[in-house]
């Protein structure tokens, strides 16, 4: 393990490049399996619960309540942010994340075993919807501490590259949903997949997350957190031998989440606007696209599950490439390029997906994932270099999961009933390209963050520190 030593700056060391690959493997492989449970809901709901939860509604009304029950778990997310955040700045990143990994697959695994409607009646969707309550509270919290664990043991010159890989947990767990799902699909008549094969990719959550825990068990606590810590226990004890100091002991000791909102909601609010184009593409990309085109364009489910997992290989090979990017060029222009190409992209991406070719739809999605990318990769360095270390947790993640309310949750949902009430996918061209202006102004509002040493408790870059012995 890392040693957590200070230097002589008040700064850990780096860690062996051993230890931060098996960090940065325990937060990969961690967020993948949270990623694969999350995704494999969105892709049931877009192809299998109209049908199961929701039978006696119109083909297109079931989908509709499907994504409605879909939303609902992106309202638990910024509790778990809230919740997760502020244990994870007052007891460490790991122990919390540990949790979250067993939240969820246990949720994962019980969708599984849901009774359909025809069994049991409206308890069936109220039944789903609870466990997708659970999901969401899961991940509010498991995006921060994952992100985090890797960003403060990293070497700071590649920050970007390394805090990319736990980002690359998403299209690796909806590469991993979409290809079990698309094997299911393959092996099974439609009767077949309805009735019972849908629900083995949900069991097999908690084979998935027993070797999440394994793996994610062995890693050290962050040395960064555990030095802020000490210095806080140090602090404690100094103000109770000097009365005179106990102002300055408050302000450094109050709970996360208050030190946040009362220090850092600019930063909060940037991170929200940030991730509105991000996560409305994405969600419009991976989720709404298999509604559109299997109950729109009337497609096998096989075209559209094949088209996201080859998008979604692709993505994940090029997640670290545009991490490895920010290092260089900095995270806001990686960031504003994303942003840019998905608003314009939205309206090309509707038109490959109407020829019904294969190729084309193809094309469609992975140009989209590839801005989809720029955007996504350098965010984890972005919004953990701008919270200090011991508000790090809550700020990012209260940032980046309350702005998943207003744009995840509803994305596909949206997209669907714009699709229904306009007849055209020109209003959900409309509607990703104002996500993309917000986020363009979001972050052409915020600061460079690149090079921001983590260490620091006041959370400011490295070269705007005044000198020793001034």
């Amino acid at each position: 393990m890392a040693s957590s030593t200070p230097t002589g700056n008040g700064a850990p060391p780096a860690p062996r490049p051993a230890a931060l690959r098996r960090v940065v493997a325990a937060s990969l492989i961690g967020t993948t399996i949270e990623w694969y449970d999350y995704f494999l809901y969105g892709s049931a709901a877009a192809l299998v619960f109209g049908h199961v939860f929701f039978p006696k509604a119109d083909p297109l009304t079931g989908t509709l309540l499907s994504f409605l029950t879909y939303a609902i778990g992106f309202a638990a997310r910024p509790l778990g942010a809230l919740v997760f955040g502020h244990y994870g700045d007052r007891i460490g990143r790991k122990k919390l994340l540990v949790l979250s990994l067993l939240l969820m697959g246990g949720a994962t695994a019980l969708i599984g075993c849901v009774p359909s409607y025809d069994s049991i009646g409206v308890a069936a969707p109220v039944i789903l919807t609870f466990l997708r309550l659970v999901q969401g509270f899961a991940l509010g919290g498991e995006w921060g501490g994952a992100v985090l664990l890797v960003s403060e043991h990293g070497d700071p010159k590649r920050r970007g590259f390394w805090a990319s890989w736990p980002q690359g947990g998403a299209p690796a767990g909806n590469l991993l949903a979409v290809g079990v799902l698309d094997l299911m699909t393959f092996v099974q008549s439609d009767e077949q997949f309805l009735a019972w094969g849908w629900r083995v990719p949900f069991l097999l959550s908690a084979v998935l997350v027993m070797v999440g825990l394994w793996i994610r068990l062995a890693v050290d606590e962050s040395p960064v957190f555990k030095e802020a810590l000490a210095r806080a226990e140090a602090r404690k004890a100094e103000a109770r031998r000097a009365e005179q100091e106990k102002a300055e002991r408050e302000k450094a000791e109050q709970p996360p989440l208050l030190a946040v909102l009362r220090h850092h909601w600019r930063e909060v609010l940037v991170a929200m606007g940030a991730r509105m184009a991000e996560n409305i593409s994405y969600y419009v990309l991976t989720t709404f696209v298999l509604a559109y085109c299997v109950g729109h364009l009337k497609l096998d489910k096989q075209t559209a599950l094949n088209a996201v997992l080859i998008a979604s290989a692709v993505q994940f090979a090029l997640i670290p490439l545009f991490g490895a990017l920010s290092d260089r060029i900095g995270r806001k222009p990686v960031y504003l390029a994303g942003a840019a190409g998905v608003g314009v992209w939205a309206w090309a991406f509707f038109g490959l997906l109407d020829t019904r070719s294969f190729p084309l739809i193809l094309l469609a999605i992975t140009v989209g994932l590839v801005f989809h990318s720029a955007m996504y990769a350098p965010q984890a360095a972005f919004f953990s270099e701008m919270f200090a270390t011991r508000m790090r947790y809550s700020g990012a993640s209260i940032g980046a999961q309350f702005a998943s309310v207003a744009a995840g949750a509803p994305a596909p949902l949206i997209a669907t009933a714009l699709l229904k009430d306009y007849g055209s996918s020109t209003p959900i061209s409309v509607y990703v390209t104002i996500a993309a202006v917000i986020t363009l102004v979001a972050v052409l509002c915020a600061r460079e963050t690149r090079g921001r040493d983590l260490a620091d408790l006041e959370g400011q870059p490295r070269e705007e520190k005044a000198p020793a012995g001034v």
